[in-house]
């Protein structure tokens, strides 16, 4: 009985076949519009979805599947981001974090940012000169652009990782927030629109803002809930005093501004309305920035998915008012965890924050102490208690075998790490396939493995273990776990004249690309992608083959 159910859900996904009397599908539609909302992980989303009454209302009329699966473990904003148009999972595009080490550099610092051009002198991992090379594959905009040079490609987020990731190699324009405004590509000039934009957001910023009210479907989430001495979460309202630009830009005000350039955009380059499909890609960062600094189930949270709702609303209806043919898709880069405060009063006895003896210095040294490998700084290179740690290249290849080994052996044995790869094991393990809710730990961390970029060892800590030690104001949750609440998003496709449904059944943010490519009916090669098209609606020109 189970077998057939599965086979039935499986089914609806599935390629159709066409009946003798079914309408021929629409013709493909003019723009693509590309959403990710940063952090919306599918259990946020299912908590609110009943509220919304505007843009995310509307998707909710299209195809919508609320377990979409950024497979990988390196749950994380580049490494998700990097699948959403490439369809193309981080072990193989490359994008393996948001930082990694490459200790053949030629710089002092091996820290490599995922979005920076590091044979530029000017940049580093902490002011990047924003690149895309580092991307292994071709975003759907550069694969349009192929076939149809007429096609425009364009990118808008609060994040430089997510322009790049999500636009690609291939670019017609791309903006980002930086400071106090939008900025471009080092070269590149500012549109007068963007000029525009920023002018309205200085003026914002040196006025001031109120707080925003909270709906009264936020007064469950409206208490207190104190981390350390002097620091509380819970309450928030977003109040922006004049000139302070970080209550501005980590507040629902940076993703209004986000969507307000997008639609300028549009209009200033008649996206949609040329001789060639376009395609706009739209990343809100806001909701990323407030999970982050006060978590992602107070009050705070709950305003910002109103004032998400709201935007998305506004900037669709401009979209309608210009008679645009445009279809939707919205999905997130990865989801996020609450802060372990609050988890812990609701009595989850596992939410802890991390050990410090986990962190890349304090696990080196205590190795070199115990094999007695003396100057050798530092040991192992590391961006934080999980994920891709590296040996140093000085040590000898006995010296070398010993640390792994000694290393493998200790984090395995700390009650908070769930499973710890050395990278022989992962390159050893095939590319996990079927449905990415029943990948095992290896498998997870084998789809963001790339052999060429990955650490010695990979570090997957146990669930709810909170990677952030000490928590402070701006920074006291987060994601980038192998676990669901990080890997687990939601995901919709709309369309005017759509056939909506909800498929429960577990999909991958990998099968975007291929199921926009057979909306826009545009063929790539064989093996392009590691996703698989979805049958949204044969209506909306969608028939998957």
């Amino acid at each position: 009985m189970r077998l057939r159910a599965f086979a039935a859900v499986s089914a609806l996904i599935a390629t159709p076949a066409l009946a003798a009397d079914e309408p021929a599908a629409a013709a493909p539609p003019r723009l693509i519009v590309a959403v990710s909302v940063d952090q919306l992980s599918a259990d946020l989303f299912a908590q609110y979805r009943r509220n919304f009454t505007g843009g995310l209302a509307r998707l909710q009329d299209g195809a919508v599947f609320p377990s979409a699966y950024q497979g990988h473990a390196a749950t994380e904003t580049c490494p998700g981001h990097s699948t959403l148009l490439t369809g193309v999972r981080p072990g193989r595009n490359g994008i393996i974090a948001n930082h990694w080490f490459d200790l053949s550099l030629p710089r002092a610092e091996k820290r490599i940012y995922c979005s920076e051009d590091a044979s530029d002198p000017e940049s580093g991992p902490d002011k990047p000169v924003v690149s895309p090379r580092l991307l292994k594959v071709p975003t759907l905009g550069e694969w349009m652009k192929r076939k149809w040079p007429a096609s425009r490609n364009v990118a808008v987020s609060g994040k430089d990782r997510a322009v790049a990731m999500m636009g690609g190699h291939k670019i017609d324009q791309g903006y980002w927030w930086k400071g106090s405004g939008f900025t471009t590509y080092k070269g590149a000039q500012l549109s007068p629109v963007v000029e525009a934009e920023n002018a309205l957001i200085a003026k914002a910023i040196a006025k001031g803002s109120k707080a925003f009210a909270a709906p009264a479907w936020c007064a469950p989430r409206d208490r207190a809930v104190r981390l350390g001495k002097d620091f509380e979460i819970g309450q928030g309202r977003f109040p922006a005093p004049a000139k302070d630009v970080t209550a501005f830009s980590r507040s629902p005000r940076l993703d209004a501004a986000t969507l307000s350039l997008a639609g300028r955009l549009v209009d200033e380059m008649k996206l949609g309305r040329g001789d060639a499909p376009d395609l706009i890609s739209v990343s809100l960062s806001a909701t990323d920035y407030i999970g982050h600094s006060v978590g992602n189930e107070g009050v705070e949270m709950c305003i910002q998915l109103a004032e998400l709702d709201r935007g998305l609303g506004a900037f669709f209806a401009r979209l309608d008012k210009a008679r645009i043919d445009y279809a939707v898709v919205l999905t997130a880069d990865h989801g996020g965890v609450d802060a372990t405060e609050r988890l812990a009063q609701q009595a989850l006895p596992r939410a802890v924050r991390v050990d410090p003896a986990l962190m890349p210095g304090a696990l080196g040294r205590a190795i070199a102490a115990e094999l007695g490998i003396t100057g050798v700084q530092p040991l192992i290179y590391g961006d934080g208690p999980a994920g891709d740690m590296y040996l140093n290249r000085a040590l000898t290849p006995s010296q070398k075998s010993r640390a792994l080994d000694a290393l493998v052996s200790r984090l395995r044995a700390h009650p908070q790490v769930a499973a710890a790869y050395a990278a022989g094991e992962l390159a050893a393990t095939p590319m996990p396939v079927g449905s990415p809710q029943d990948w095992n730990l290896r498998d997870r961390a084998r789809a963001s493995f790339d052999p060429e970029r990955s650490g010695d060892v990979v570090v997957l800590l146990d669930r709810a273990v909170m990677p952030i030690a000490v928590p402070g104001k701006g920074y006291t949750a987060t994601h980038g776990s192998p676990w669901d609440y990080d890997r687990r998003v939601p995901l919709m496709f709309w369309r005017k004249g759509i056939n909506g449904f909800e498929q429960p059944a577990p999909v991958e943010t990998v099968d975007i690309a291929p199921t926009l490519s057979a909306l826009l009916r545009l063929k790539v090669p064989d093996g392009s992608f590691d996703g698989r098209c979805l049958d949204i609606d044969g209506a909306a020109g969608n028939t998957c083959r």
